[in-house]
């Protein structure tokens, strides 16, 4: 399997969410969808996907996991998700990014799956540079890892402010247990440690969020409204709305919705205003009901409404250019 796919994925669900009152966090709505299945949404294709935390529904077949000792911290969980997993690869996310997506998610796997050493000749560290740490995220220290030659233990993501995202990264999982190990058996436990205490053994590749909303987290009401607005915004609202559709209905089907608005319109002003709703609603059904693809029948039924408009144009010219009595009329006796 290729390295990009060979991965499993585990989301951290827990904790006391104190900034919002206790709200379940990962519960909570953002364009009709409980962020959890957000983030779900941009990792369908682990092999193993584990959600560590209390029980809640999701979209998607999980599996469950709760660390130990509960609420023991993000180190607990992470060990505690890591004993379900066998892939090399491992995807750690927390459950309330909003905007996390599948092409963030494998820009993060290529790199976590790159040797340093083709990323950064000549000793450099591939990606890293100072920055200010995040969740407990310290800079990695290069003196305790070996030379770039060997293959890297990860890579995440740096968000636009310069800060380390821990929980939105992909690890090797032999060097994520090692580690976890080592610090397990430096303080006797895992619980109520911060991550830097297993940052600090990694060698991990930082990755810029170019898309400067991958690493948007929700921490705060404030930051809950900030997204519900964004999704809102002109340039994002259909796009969130046809995903929320299919996510709900259970359905997964590529969607050009450029040429399917185009549709619309060609149906609404050459046949008449019902049509548009009702076409999409007949390319939609047609794709279900028979596999077939949906470009070529959004093409067929946009020509159709061309068609049809072509004839009501050619049938009213002659009468409105005052040149004929046009289709269906009689002459004058």
């Amino acid at each position: 399997m290729d390295d990009l796919t060979d991965y499993d994925t585990i989301v951290l669900a827990g904790g006391a969410a104190r900034r919002l009152g206790g709200a379940d966090k990962p519960a909570l709505s953002v364009g009709g969808r409980p962020l959890l299945d957000r983030v779900l949404a941009a990792c369908p294709d682990a092999a193993i996907t584990v959600v560590v935390g209390p029980h809640r529904p999701t979209t998607r077949t999980v599996v469950r996991a709760l660390e130990d000792p509960p609420g023991g911290g993000p180190l607990a969980a992470l060990d505690a998700g890591l004993r379900h997993t066998t892939a090399p690869t491992v995807l750690v996310l927390s459950a309330d990014l909003p905007f996390l997506t599948a092409a963030t998610v494998y820009t993060l796997l290529a790199a976590a799956t790159e040797t340093a050493a083709a990323a950064a000749p000549d000793g450099a560290s591939a990606g890293h540079d100072e920055g200010a740490p995040h969740n407990g995220a310290a800079p990695r220290d290069e003196s305790a890892r070996p030379g770039t030659d060997a293959t890297r233990d990860g890579a995440m993501l740096r968000d636009a402010s310069g800060r380390d995202q821990p929980l939105v990264a992909a690890y090797r999982a032999e060097p994520l247990r090692r580690e976890l190990a080592r610090v397990r058996a430096a303080h006797g436990t895992l619980a109520g440690l911060p991550l830097r205490a297993l940052m600090n053994g990694l060698q991990l590749e930082r990755v810029p969020d170019t898309t400067t909303t991958a690493s948007f987290d929700c921490d705060t009401w404030e930051d809950i409204s900030a997204a519900r607005a964004r999704i809102r915004e002109h340039g994002n609202v259909l796009d969130e709305w046809i995903t929320a559709v299919k996510a709900e209905l259970g359905i997964e089907l590529d969607v050009d919705t450029a040429a399917l608005l185009d549709l619309a319109r060609d149906a609404a002003h050459g046949v008449a205003r019902p049509a548009a709703p009702l076409t999409t609603f007949l390319i939609g059904y047609a794709a279900g009901r028979q596999g077939r693809d949906v470009q070529e029948l959004t093409e067929r039924a946009a020509a159709l409404a061309n068609r049809w408009a072509a004839e009501a144009e050619q049938s009213a010219g002659p009468a409105d250019a005052g040149g004929g009595t046009g289709a269906g009329t009689k002459p004058a006796e």
